[in-house]
C-alpha cells in the first residue's frame, strides 16, 4: 500500500507539473526518509530498535526536521526557479541500497 500510494502521489505531481507549467506554476515534491521527531517518544519502538534501524542508513542516523525544511526553503526560493516535476529525496542515502 505504501509503495502504491507513493507512486500515485509522484505521478500526480508530475502530471500537475506538466499541466501547470504554461501558467508558470512549478510543482515539485520532497520525499524524506525517517526523520527523528517526538513520534518516537511514545515508546512503541524501543531505543535499541531505533539504533539498530539507523545502521541500515549509509549516514547511520535519521534526518532532522530542519534538514527537510532546508529543501523546502530551496524550493520556495528563486534558486529553484527552473525546476518543476522533480522529486527531492532526502533519506540519508537509504534509497542507494
Amino acid at each position: 500500500m505504501y509503495s502504491a500510494s507513493k507512486g500515485a502521489i509522484n505521478g500526480v505531481m508530475k502530471n500537475m507539473a506538466l499541466d501547470l507549467s504554461p501558467k508558470n506554476i512549478r510543482v515539485n515534491s520532497v520525499n524524506p526518509g525517517m526523520v527523528e521527531t517526538s513520534i518516537f517518544d511514545n515508546g512503541i519502538i524501543s531505543p535499541e530498535q531505533l539504533e539498530e534501524d539507523k545502521k541500515r542508513y549509509p549516514l547511520k542516523r535519521y534526518g532532522k526536521p530542519e534538514e527537510i525544511a532546508y529543501s523546502v526553503i530551496y524550493l520556495l526560493s528563486n534558486a529553484s526557479i527552473w525546476m518543476t516535476g522533480s522529486n527531492i529525496v532526502i533519506d540519508g542515502g537509504y534509497t542507494l541500497l
